[in-house]
Parts: C-alpha cells; structure tokens; sequence
C-alpha cells in the first residue's frame, strides 16, 4: 500500500510541477514531532516509541476552472500522545478534484462544509485537536442569481483513515433579501438546511429509525450599527447511550442567538445557546469516544477564548449530550450565554492618556437544563427556559493600555466558577480568581522583549499556582521564550510541579520552525472552543511548517 501511494504522489507531483505554469501550484508541509522524557515529577514513559511525529504533505493544482488536491499524513512511528488510534502510519488522508465557475462549483472526493454556524452541520480540520472530520463523496454548490446559493452534500464521514458507518447527506440554501429587495441600509439573509445520516440500525429495543433528519432555519439581520442573527435546529430521535448501551431514543434540538452593536470605540454582543440531545455523529455509538472523531456538527463551548496558561486550566466543554451517570448526576443539555463589551477611552482624557485606553469585559453563565427525570426508565422531559445545576459562570475584565511608542501594557482579571463534578464527571467544585500583568518593550531594530506574570487562587481542587513568561524578539523573524507555572499551593506534594517551558521559533518568508523542550501540564487543550484531553509529558519538541 506504501509503496502504491507514493508511486502515486510521485505521478500527481510530477504532473503538477510540468503543468504549473498554466495556472496555480500550491505546495504546504507541516511537521509537528515529540521525543517524550521520563521525569521525576512528570512520570516515566511507558508507552512504546519514545519519538512520535504527525506529518502533513498537501499538495493543489488548478487550471482554468478545474482544481485538484490532496494530503498525505504520517504518523510515524506514532503518533503524538493521546491522539486518535486511527490516524497511524503513512497514508492518503484526502484527495479531491472539482470544477469552479460564477454558477457551480461542484467537488468529487473530500470536502470541508459548512451549513449556517455549523451547529447542524460542520466539518473541518484542526491538527493541534487532532480533528480532521472530512466528508469522501460529493458536494455541488449552485448560484442561480447574486442572491441565492444552494448547496448539496453527500458521503461518508473520515476517522483516521478510515470511514464512517454512516451515510451523511444534506443541502443548504441561502436568499439574501436585501439584494433582492435593494435595501440600502439593511441587510436580511434567510437559510434552511437539511442533513440525514443513514446508519443500519440492529437494536431491538428501543425501536427508533436507522435514518435521522436534522432540519434547521436561521435568520441573519443588520442595519446600521446594529446586527443579529438566530438559528433553530431540530433533530430527529437519536439513541441515548447509558455506559456504552443504548436505553433510550429521543429527538433533539438547538437555539442560537446573537445580537450586538458596534461603532468606534464601543462594541457590545449577547451570544445565547440552548441544546437538548444536540450532539450528532456520522457513526451514533461515536459518543463513547473520546477523540473528537465522526462529530457532524460543531459545538464550542461559547466562553471566552483565554491566551494565557493559568487561565486555560478550568476551561469549559459544551455539554450538548443527554447523560444518565447516576441518580444524582444527569445531564439534559445546557443552556446560557455570554456577553462581551468593548471600549476604548479617547485618547487626552485623564483615563485614556496620550494614546488611550482600551477595555474588554466578557461573562458568561452556563447551566444544566431543568427537567423532570425518569431515571430508572431513562427517561425524561425538560423546560423550556429551565435552568437547573450551574456548570460554569465567568466574568474577566482586560485593561490595554499604551504608555509610549516603545512600551505597552495588559492587565487581566477572571473570575471562575467550575463544577468539577458536571463537567468532567469527578468530584469537587471550583471558584478560582485569576490576576495576569504583561508589558511589552520595544528596544529597536525590529527588537522586543515581552514579560508576563500570572496567579490563580482558589481554596479548591489544586488549590494556587503561578506562572511567568519572557519573550525576547531579536527580529521579526527569530523569537526566544522561557515560560513556567507552579502549582505550588497543592497540599499534594507529588503535584507541586513546575510546568516550565523554553524555547524559539524562526520565520522565514512562508515558513516556520519552532523548537521547545518542556513539561506538558496534563489537562485540556483548547482551540476556539472545542478541546482534547493531553496527558502529563516531558520531552523536546520540534515544529515545522513550510508552503511555497
């Protein structure tokens, strides 16, 4: 199989670098590989292959209107810790070929897709999360007139190298009314979509079909400094699993909203979400997985997206699913918001100074919904707005303040709540309140050097910890940094570990390689909402990412 693929990349590449002067060539290379330690505080490395690298080859060629494509992955010998078992060894991850013109775009093989916000349908490739959910089939976008598009999926879904059980098929469609009716100051778009995964389906009981429909309808409006938008998906029965058992089928559904105001200097957006049995996979027995495998739609846990690293340690996950653990642990969906508001102070007033000041705050509140349960039956029914058992709540406040040309400043407060219990399914609550100062010089020449300090208190779980970050850029191009934090308040001493990191990155042009050698702190890493599980580590690590 090896040695076909690579005769086969050898051909396409060949092909392409003799054709490339007719249109385009685009050619990315992205290596991320790790040597694990063994460590006193960390622990030894038992698992085999000490060396593990993820390697992505991708590869695209148009001419005219036609395009073609693909992506080789390697993970060899392994891959990185606590990724998916699937993606393993030297394979074709995706190929595709497709035709693009002002009417049709039509595409045969893999494709990422997305219908509205994508809480009905999304996929799409996040290598750090180890998500890569690609549809193999077809997909066929029409646009009749400036104002309507539709678009028609179908195919199966990838996990690893592998594909899903299920069949995946939908459309989608779009009518802005604002060009239709030539609204000058308003704009007003309408979408309906639908999605059906197919999957034979041998249980007995519960009885539920082996074909589930998704439909939703959204709404998207703006005017002036004013815009908004709302969706509603509904979801057909779907089989609730108890412990790797299916004990029940129930329908599902999702509301989102979102409105907000912006103008100079001030913004402000009210996201809301309620989800009852929303999580959907190609595959419906994927939900005792823990790899982020076969999920159709996508589902971010809307909170604020935290850059520093004592703020990322109580991070909250979407709780879209129906989960009966015992009775006194059952889980109905969720339900809650957050809001952000943005100002900047004018600049010659006494709290904006010389260059002024900018403020960010963010809160958020998430909650179980409330409802009547029939655990012995698993059963149940919920309220509409009911909220029942709190799952999350922050509120942070960022302060931006420019104090020169050469000098400029962050301070950041959080405040979290965290019910250990509901999120992750162990004991214990968490209240944490979290302080981070960061400045940043500019010394010349293209030159800085970044200094950051953190600290997290709470009497729970771990109890404090503190951290600290230096970066030095010498260039635009070349970068240094040591950073650490220390759980220093545990009353574990096994666990009083400094999680210190150093290392430096090099760009240039279109290309990057970056090495570090540290501890990875065990827990959650997030992107843009959506998580995966790391285990406690030490070793080196080298980044590499290239496109010409």
């Amino acid at each position: 199989m090896k040695n076909n693929l690579l005769t086969l990349c050898f051909v396409f590449l060949s092909f392409l670098l003799n054709a490339q002067e007719n249109d385009y060539l685009s050619i990315g290379f992205e290596s991320n590989s790790q040597y694990y330690m063994d460590d006193s505080k960390t622990g030894d490395f038992v698992a085999p292959n000490r060396f593990r690298s993820n390697n992505y080859l991708t590869v695209e060629y148009g001419y005219k209107n036609f395009y073609a494509g693909l992506q080789v992955e390697s993970y060899s010998p392994m891959a990185l810790l606590n990724y998916y078992p699937g993606f393993e060894k030297t394979n074709l991850g995706l190929y595709y070929a497709g035709y693009k013109s002002e009417k049709i775009n039509l595409t045969v093989g893999h494709f990422y897709e997305q219908f509205g916000s994508g809480l009905i349908f999304r996929t799409w490739e996040n290598r750090q999360l180890g998500i890569n959910n690609a549809l193999r089939g077809a997909r066929v976008k029409y646009f009749p007139t400036d104002y309507i598009d539709v678009t028609a999926v179908f195919g199966q879904q990838r996990a690893g190298f592998k594909y899903s059980d299920g069949t995946v098929f939908g459309f989608d469609s779009n009518i802005d009314l604002s060009q239709l009716l030539s609204f000058e100051n308003s704009n007003l778009v309408f979408g309906v979509s639908y999605l059906g995964r197919n999957q034979k389906n041998e249980i007995l009981t519960p009885k539920f079909n082996s074909l589930t429909n998704s439909f939703s309808g959204r709404v998207d409006f703006s005017s002036g400094n004013f815009y908004s938008n709302a969706e509603y998906v509904t979801k057909g029965e779907d089989a609730i699993y108890v412990f790797g058992n299916v004990r029940n089928a129930k329908k599902g559904n999702s509301f989102l909203l979102n409105l907000g105001y912006a103008k100079k200097g001030l913004g402000i957006d009210v996201t809301l979400r309620r989800m009852e049995n929303a999580n959907f996979y190609s595959e419906r027995d994927a939900v005792k997985e823990n790899f982020n495998q076969n999920i159709i739609n996508y589902i971010p846990g809307l909170t604020k997206q935290h850059d520093y690293l004592l703020t990322n340690i109580y991070v909250y996950q979407a709780q879209p699913q129906i989960s009966f653990i015992d009775p006194t642990l059952v889980k109905l969906g969720e339900i809650g918001g957050q809001m952000d508001l943005y100002y900047k102070i004018k600049k010659k007033t006494l709290l904006g100074g010389k260059y002024g000041t900018k403020i960010a705050v963010n809160a958020s509140y998430w909650a179980g919904l409330k409802g009547d349960v029939d655990f012995n039956n698993f059963d149940y029914d919920t309220s509409l707005l009911g909220f029942g058992e709190k799952y999350f709540s922050e509120v942070s406040l960022e302060v931006r303040k420019k104090w020169s040309k050469k000098w400029s400043s962050i301070f950041y407060y959080v405040n979290q709540y965290y019910n250990k219990r509901f999120i992750e399914e162990q004991a214990g609550e968490v209240r944490a309140d979290i302080l981070v100062g960061e400045s940043t010089f500019k010394i010349g020449n293209g030159k800085s050097i970044r200094f950051e300090a953190q600290h997290l208190w709470t009497k729970d779980d771990r109890k404090n910890w503190t951290g600290g970050t230096v970066e030095f850029n010498t260039s635009s191009n070349l970068a240094f940094y040591v950073s650490d934090i220390y759980n220093y308040g545990s009353t574990d001493v096994s666990k009083k570990i400094h999680y210190y990191n150093l290392g430096g990155s090099y760009t240039y042009k279109s290309h990057r390689f970056a090495l570090n050698y540290g501890r990875q702190r065990g827990g959650l890493v997030c992107v843009g909402g959506v998580c995966r599980n790391v285990p406690e580590s030490t070793g080196v690590t080298v980044n590499i990412s290239m496109s010409f």
